[in-house]
């Protein structure tokens, strides 16, 4: 993250805005999972006013090496905080590139601006330590000691494993439940790799 030389101001703006954003609700329903999420125009309606009351605007634009850089500027003295969002394509196709900005566009207003999603995970599922493997599919489900145990390994994003999960959600008979009889998903990472392969197919 870059920031300028001072962030007086707009550290005390970011308190003010904080204090007055709402708990951002899950509008948009994902049809794959039949889950809810905060779409990118919903998060961005509660927020303008709240900005705008706090003397704080926000830039975002993607970069030519495939990053997301978001901007936070507060107005009247010129102090920022900067960072960038890396972007992962499935494709290289304008569909995926735009289903990519969006995504990323969402979780980087999210964490730059500190915002509550209603329902939130606090992160638990993207650093391994969810309650995913509570449900796990049977098929992964393998007998130690007479004990059922998991054996299935994470799925991360950027990963050789991750790009393979995509192509094979494209191809026809792919289907969740049989990657997640290989593998153990985050609820995030769940939405994303549905989001990629469908961002593909459309």
């Amino acid at each position: 993250m870059e920031k300028s030389e001072k962030i007086i101001n707009i550290s005390k703006a970011l308190i003010t805005f904080q204090g007055k954003v709402d708990k951002i609700k899950k509008d948009t329903t994902n049809p794959f999972f039949k889950s809810k999420y905060a779409s990118l125009s919903s998060i961005q309606d509660e927020i303008q006013l709240p900005l705008a009351e706090s003397g704080l605007c926000y830039t975002q634009h993607p970069e030519n090496g495939g990053s997301l850089t978001t901007m936070l500027v507060h107005a009247d003295s010129g102090e920022y905080f900067q960072s960038s969002y890396d972007m992962h394509l499935a494709k290289s196709d304008p569909q995926s590139l735009g289903s990519a900005i969006t995504y990323a566009k969402r979780y980087a207003l999210v964490a730059n601006l500190g915002l509550n999603i209603d329902d939130d995970d606090d992160g638990n599922h993207a650093s391994g330590r969810g309650t995913e493997c509570k449900e796990s599919n049977p098929e992964a489900l393998t007998r130690q000691n007479g004990a059922q145990v998991d054996n299935r390994v994470w799925l991360n994003q950027n990963t050789k494993e991750w790009t393979e999960a995509v192509k094979y959600l494209q191809s026809d008979g792919g289907s969740l439940a049989k990657i997640e009889t290989k593998y153990k998903l985050s609820k995030a990472n769940k939405e994303k790799l549905i989001e990629e392969a469908q961002a593909v197919l459309s």
